[in-house]
């Protein structure tokens, strides 16, 4: 039997991350979803046509394709030739078309229809990886899930309240620290202030953690002074 591996503990303790992730939540009061749905089928589309995609334009598109297919019962009924076209703005759409239907069919045929609520059955889903699923499941399902993404990724990692560049590894390292209600409001705020303040050019003076910061304190901060400090010109020789 295969050991589990261990996860490395990130440089910030659990109540070092409690702490930052409090503040943070201050600065990004009810984080969510940005992504726009009314039931679990349509949150699960709306992330399946999120990959390489802005969630402004997904919302911009899944009006008119949840009009048309409601749920996983009307979506199994289009092809790729029907679905692609309504999907293109989106960018990947062939590979997101095939991945929307098979995951309708899945959906249909293994359970009934409805959006299954456990990590192993969306993950066995066509075109749901682990991601997708704790979106889902956290946001429309009320099952505890932390979903990490690039944002998630940076911003974790920078501050120091996860160490690695392993998606699965990052949400374990959060998942320990945190407690199970607050996994989800975790991702989302971590989220925003990926998406507003730690950029990959990050702007540290509007960042309610700049002092707690790894990455202020190792990268910017020295920068700063550097660039303050006066500069010793080499005195002139005397003639």
């Amino acid at each position: 039997m295969a050991k589990t591996p261990k996860i490395p503990k990130p440089p910030k303790s659990a109540a070092e991350t409690r702490g930052i992730m409090t503040k943070l939540e201050r600065q990004h009061p009810g984080a969510d979803t940005e992504l726009h749905y009314t039931t679990p089928y349509e949150l699960l589309v709306a992330t399946i046509l999120s990959a390489q995609c802005t969630d402004e334009r997904v919302n911009q598109v899944t009006p008119a394709l949840f009009r048309r297919y409601p749920d996983a019962r009307a979506l199994v009924k289009a092809t790729t030739t029907e679905l692609e076209p309504q999907i293109q703005s989106t960018g990947f759409f062939r590979a997101k078309s095939k991945s929307l239907l098979g995951m309708a069919t899945a959906v249909c045929e293994k359970h009934g229809g409805r959006i299954p609520a456990t990590m192993e059955a969306l993950t066995d889903l066509p075109g749901v990886g682990r991601k997708t699923a704790n979106v889902v499941l956290g946001h429309a399902l009320g099952v505890p899930g932390l979903p990490v993404d690039r944002h998630v990724l940076r911003v974790s990692n920078r501050i120091g309240i996860a160490k690695g560049d392993d998606p699965e590894v990052v949400e374990a390292q959060l998942c320990d620290a945190m407690p199970k209600e607050k996994w989800t409001v975790t991702s989302d705020t971590l989220i925003l202030h990926g998406r507003r303040i730690c950029k990959p050019k990050p702007l540290c003076d509007q960042c309610a953690v700049r002092e707690e910061c790894l990455y202020y304190q190792k990268v910017i901060a020295p920068a700063v002074r550097k660039a303050k400090a006066p500069s010793l010109k080499p005195a002139r020789a005397r003639r």
